[in-house]
Formats: C-alpha cells, structure tokens, sequence
C-alpha cells in the first residue's frame, strides 16, 4: 500500500477532508505536531525551535547556530523511520521531506481560493475580514519560506510537485477524501522494490545529516545504494580540508559504504561558510548606544567565530530577547531611555538563565554591587581588552550550556 502526503492551505476545511481520508482508508495519520515533537526529543532542542523551520523568519542569529537547517534535518530523521510503516498519511508541511524517488507516495495538496478561505477564517476566528486575509497571508507567506526550502519552488499551490490537486471550494468533503483514496490504491503508488531501496537511501542520507548537524554543519546530504552525497552550498576558503572533515564524519554512520562530496549552486555566492562551534557562545546580544563601538566589538567577536547580534537601546534589547532568545548579552548601563540596570532586572526576571555582562565606562562600585545582587556573570569595565572580554564569554557560554545539560 502507499503513502499519501497531504498538504494544505489555511482554512479549505482540510480537517474534514484528512478526517473523512482516514475514516475511508483506515491509515494512520503523522501531524506535523507528532513529527515536532519526536525531533524535539531526538535532539533536544526544544520543540518551538523545531516548530520555527515552518515560519518564514528567521533567527538573526541562524547564520551561526544553524538552528533552523538542524532543525529540517531532525523532522527529516524521524520522519524518514516512520516511512517503514506502510498505509501511512503524513499530514502538514512537513511531509514534502519525503523525496520524490519513493514512488508509492502520493503527493496531495488541498487548496481553496481566497473568497472561501476568508469567509471560513472569519467564521472559524470570529475576525473581521481584514484580519481574515492578515491572518491567511501570514500562513503563506511561511509556508512559501518553507517550499522555497526544501522543494525548490516559489509557489506552494504550484501544481508542479503534486499528484492530486483539489479545490475544496469546488469539491464535497465527500468527494476529496474519496479521490484521494482511489488514487492511494492504484498500481501506480504500490511498493516496489525499486521504492522500498528509496526509502533505505532517504534514511542513510538522513542519518548523514543528523550525523553532520550535530557536528555543526549547515550541508545537505543524499544517498544512492549506500554511497552518501554531500553538498555544500556556501563558500569557503579551505575546501579540501572541509571535504576531508565532511567524510571523516559521515563514514562513521552505521550503513554508509562510500561518501563524495560536491559544491551547490550557492557556492559561489559571497555567502560564507560557517560551522557552528559548540564551544563558543554563538548567540550573543550586544546592548549599547555608543553605535561605532559596538558595530566594531560585534565584527571583533565574529572575527572569533562568535555569532553576536546588536541594540543600541533597552527597549530595543528586550524586545530581542523576546523574540530572539540570546544565550548571552553585553549590556551597558548607561543609554537613553531605559538604562542597564533596569533592563538587567528584567531579562533576569523574564529570562534568568540568560548570562549577562555588563560593560561600561560610567559604572561605579554601587552599580557593580547593584548588577551583580541582581544576577550579573561579570561587570567589565570599558576599554575591555578583546582577549579578557572573549575569555568570560566563553565562561559565560559553558555555564550555560552546563545548564542546559543538567
């Protein structure tokens, strides 16, 4: 028997539809929710950042930690070890992992137009129809981010990639699951041998990138027969001595016969190739009004390989933590409008396993006792020598990931 990928827009009554699919074909059903939270304890990282792979933003931070590619490659891990069950409906964005070579899935997107999405989001939501279409696009928008990334396609409700495309502002429920279960039970979707090998090479390559992620490294891999292909899509300056790691690594991984490397259309761009270091703190927040000093120091610590990002008031630096969640921060206290010390007591408050190091030049003894009572790993004085400044960032980044650990 097959397996059926079901993808779909917002609001085309697409849960009626996979509902009334299940209840015809008796297949078990794998939500992109259920595959979330497997990676999420496969990796360890937590599940809202396995979620972020589906939004269309981006972590200012990614280029360093790779959160959102290590994220791809678990959902593509444990979605690849449920591909040994047959009569299997893969639910949700997530199942476009699935490569095209494995022959008995069949590719389903559900759509409507844009009239009946907003007049079901409106009902669903009880929202206006402004806030109907913000709410549609905002849907769009990520799930083209997520196309984009893994299919190749700008479109997501391009027929190109599917095998059944159905309109539900046309067709019955009835009649949606219906189509789709005939097509799941046609001699073109059955197991083949040649499909069942598919399914083996997509879990080598998938094991490859676990393998390469937890390394560090942003790569895709595939695999053929056992020999596994890695590709790299940014630049770098010593390209045989990264090939050479990228083997070493995959050559250790259970199944793998013979490994290559070659170079991704992205190569040549000027985008350079970053390896994410777990040793050193790679999602800093630089906190300072003094603009030229602290656009140099972030250059300076990316120059060591530490991924830092900038505010140069509280305000803006709270909303970052937020949203960004940094491990560390460099806080200074003097700035206009909110000063160091408040915004020091509430990341500590909202976020207390966030470090912070206070780097000043006005501070004065209360003001290190002040900092420190309220949660301080370390008060630094301006001008900081760069090698005493990364000596406590990396203090700061291995209780930090102690933390996390314990």
């Amino acid at each position: 028997m097959s397996i059926i990928t079901f993808f779909s827009g917002s609001f085309c009554n697409s849960e009626a539809v996979l509902d009334a699919l299940k209840q015809k074909t008796g297949f078990q059903v794998v939500t992109d929710a259920v595959l979330v939270a497997e990676a999420s304890r496969t990796s360890g990282l937590a599940e809202k950042k396995i979620e972020g792979a589906f939004s269309a933003k981006t972590s200012i931070f990614n280029q360093f930690t790779h959160e959102k590619e290590r994220a791809i490659a678990y959902l593509r891990l444990v979605l690849s070890k449920m591909l040994d069950t047959d009569n299997l409906i893969v639910a949700g964005a997530s199942g476009l992992l699935i490569p095209n070579s494995i022959s008995h899935a069949l590719w389903v997107c559900v759509i409507a137009d844009m009239k009946f999405r907003i007049a079901a989001a409106q009902k669903e939501k009880n929202i206006s129809e402004k806030e109907a279409v913000n709410l549609i696009r905002k849907y769009d928008e990520n799930m083209t981010a997520w196309v984009k990334a893994v299919l190749g396609i700008s479109d997501p409700w391009d027929a190109t990639p599917y095998d059944i495309m159905i309109p539900t502002d046309k067709n019955t429920v009835e009649a949606s699951a219906e189509l789709i279960a005939q097509h799941a039970t046609s001699d073109v979707v059955k197991t083949t041998n040649s499909s069942r090998q598919a399914i083996a090479d997509f879990q080598l390559a998938a094991k490859a990138g676990e393998a390469l992620a937890n390394a560090g490294h942003n790569v895709s891999a595939t695999a053929k027969d056992g020999t596994v292909t890695v590709t790299i899509n940014n630049h770098v300056l010593m390209l045989s001595r990264l090939e050479e790691e990228l083997k070493q690594i995959v050559q250790n991984v259970p199944g793998v016969k013979s490994v290559e490397t070659t170079v991704g259309e992205n190569f040549y761009q000027p985008d350079i190739y970053r390896k994410y270091d777990f040793q050193m703190p790679s999602k800093i927040l630089l906190v300072d009004d003094e603009r030229e000093f602290v656009q140099t120091l972030s250059e300076r610590l990316i120059m060591r390989d530490m991924g830092s990002a900038v505010a140069y008031d509280g305000e803006s630096a709270l909303s970052m933590v937020e949203e960004e969640e940094p491990e560390v921060m460099i806080l200074d206290l003097k700035m206009p409008g909110i000063d160091g010390i408040e915004v020091l007591r509430k990341v500590k408050a909202s976020r207390p396993d966030i470090e912070v190091i206070i780097l000043t030049g006005h501070g004065s003894e209360a003001d290190r006792n002040v900092c420190m009572d309220l949660g301080a790993f370390a008060y630094l004085h301006k001008p900081v020598d760069i090698e005493e400044l990364s000596k406590t960032l990396k203090a700061a980044n291995e209780k930090v990931h102690a933390r996390k650990q314990a």
